[in-house]
């Protein structure tokens, strides 16, 4: 899922997965946060993408977004949300 889309082919991309408590066995969420690169800034916060690994393209920049899964919903618009609390 694209959290941000504030940089300029960069996306923040966060992998969510469960992992069991070694203990007690419980589901937790755990998550990891990539910095995708998006060549052509299709991408936008909200969407699922796939990511796979690819070389270092910067200090932080290890993924590269293959396509977009499924895209995210439509922005709201500034007055809807007033009137929904």
């Amino acid at each position: 899922m694209v959290a941000s889309d504030k940089m300029t082919k960069t996306r923040r991309v966060v992998v969510e997965r469960l992992v069991p408590h070694p203990k007690y066995g419980k589901m937790l969420k755990r998550r990891t946060i990539c910095h995708a690169h998006d060549e052509s800034n299709s991408s936008r916060k909200g969407d699922m993408v796939e990511i796979m690994e690819t070389r270092p393209l910067s200090r932080l920049k290890r993924w590269r977004i293959t396509r977009i899964v499924r895209p995210g919903a439509q922005q709201a618009l500034a007055g809807e949300d007033e009137t929904a609390r």
